[in-house]
């Protein structure tokens, strides 16, 4: 065999035998569906351009969390139209609580039977997926009780954690800029849609490297996301940086099969992704959170970055 082409076929061999675990992959989920008005768009346009933009930057399948309770609110007006169309383009639907009620704050009871009220509306509908999201990632915090007594009510009624393992607190981010907006203040868009996209991929590659010390390998992650006019806007951007980063953006179920789906970390207070939760059952030591979910760092980023104030340093 000629040398140059054994140097090939050697090439070819070892690609196909690097590991599996080196490769980034990552799924889409959105909170809150159906979520208030945001700074830009109704409600309607952000569903419109939300699943257009999912189209457009090739993502097969996300998952939207949904709170059925909401529909009754003022923006919620459509909101089953809304669920419907974000499943006819091939995502999928699970469950959000019906109220987002927060479990340090709601007896053992209530907050399941209010489970039982979303899934009263959720279960039998098209693209359902049986995959319960604690609303706030509490899962019951401190109360080591609470959290059991949940966790077993949730296999009770079938229902899985869906846990997120990439958080960048986009919500804060959208709460800033509806804050701006109706403050009147001058938001640089280019800087936001910059601050929105660098945040949400810095935030992946940290929660990354957090489950590879972890785990010593890099699971299929999902990311927290929310139904917000900045995903509508941005969400090509963010797919685009994130494939340009190296990660694979696949699907909820795919994600979901990952082995770490049945890892019930066991920590002292049980709140946050999954990722820093495994992480402090570990051991490993603080800071396991991204900076961007340290709202007052977010907040100082924010008005220095997409509003360009002078923010003076504590």
């Amino acid at each position: 065999m000629p040398v140059r082409t054994l140097t090939i076929w050697l090439i070819a061999l070892l690609a196909c035998a690097a590991p599996a675990a080196a490769q980034k992959r990552i799924a889409l989920s959105f909170d809150d569906v159906p979520r208030g008005r945001g700074a830009f768009l109704t409600p309607d346009e952000r569903t419109d351009r939300l699943i257009a933009a999912l189209k457009r930057a090739r993502v097969r399948q996300a998952v939207f969390y949904v709170n059925p309770g909401r529909l009754a609110d003022p923006d919620g007006v459509n909101g089953e139209a809304h669920v419907a169309a974000y499943v006819a383009a091939g995502h999928v639907i699970a469950d959000h609580s019906f109220s987002h009620l927060h479990l340090n704050a709601t007896s053992t009871d209530a907050y399941l039977a209010d489970i039982d009220r979303s899934q009263a509306w959720l279960k039998g509908r098209p693209g359902y997926r049986p995959w319960f999201r604690f609303p706030f990632l509490d899962e019951g915090g401190k109360d080591k009780a609470k959290r059991d007594a949940v966790r077993a009510g949730l296999k009770a009624r079938g229902l899985a954690n869906g846990y997120v393992t990439v958080d960048g607190s986009d919500w804060n981010m959208e709460a800033l800029t509806i804050a701006a907006v109706k403050a009147g203040k001058t938001i640089d868009r280019a800087a936001l849609k910059a601050f929105y996209v660098e945040t949400l991929v810095g935030a992946a590659n940290f929660y990354d490297d957090l489950a590879r010390r972890t785990l010593g390998r890099s699971p299929a992650h999902v990311i927290l996301l929310h139904e917000t006019d900045l995903a509508a806007l941005y969400i090509v951007d963010l797919v685009k940086a994130l494939r340009k980063d190296g990660w694979e953006i696949v699907t909820a179920d795919e994600a979901y099969a990952d082995p770490i789906a049945g890892i019930e970390p066991d920590v002292p207070s049980a709140n946050g992704p999954r990722t820093e939760l495994m992480a402090w059952e570990k051991g490993l030591p603080a800071p396991r959170w991204y900076k961007s979910d340290s709202v007052e760092e977010a907040n100082r980023m924010f008005a220095e970055r997409v509003l360009h104030e002078e923010v003076k340093q504590p």
